[in-house]
């Protein structure tokens, strides 16, 4: 697509979506030509700010920090952006179960990438111990997605 036929409608869409669904990235093709439309990742800054406490109470523990599920031995990584399905269709059963065990190579969940559902087979053999996306929920490459023990 040239720069004189760039349709400002699309890519304003295209960037609404990217915002409302917290994508980084979309990209569309067409009998026109083709559009992606990129944003930075987000940063996360926190800060936090501490009243002074007084002399007499003992300071809060901090609760431990929660697991990178990212980095679980056991963890199942999307290898595409797109939306995670749990099951074949709407009234369809899940692939898969919590504490089910599965083999390897078998169907995990679906993910639909410009309108083709691909799918995400367990990596080995296991159980699956937790299950980290709902159904119908777009994931980013490299999101964690279950963790198979």
């Amino acid at each position: 697509m040239t720069a004189d036929r760039i349709d400002n409608e699309a890519v304003r869409q295209l960037a609404l979506i990217l915002t409302e669904t917290g994508l980084t990235e979309i990209e569309v093709e067409g009998k026109e030509g083709r559009i992606r439309v990129a944003r930075a990742a987000p940063q996360v800054v926190q800060a936090t700010v501490a009243a002074p406490a007084p002399a007499a109470a003992p300071a809060p523990e901090a609760p431990p920090a929660p697991p990178d599920d990212a980095h679980h031995p056991g963890a199942v990584l999307s290898p595409m952006v797109g939306i995670a399905y749990l099951s074949p269709e709407p009234s369809a059963p899940t692939f898969v179960t919590v504490g089910q065990t599965v083999a390897a190579g078998q169907t995990l969940l679906l993910i639909e990438a410009m309108k083709t559902f691909n799918q995400i087979k367990a990596p080995k053999a296991g159980t699956v111990s937790r299950i980290l996306v709902p159904s119908g929920t777009p994931v980013e490459y490299g999101q964690p997605l279950m963790i198979i023990e």
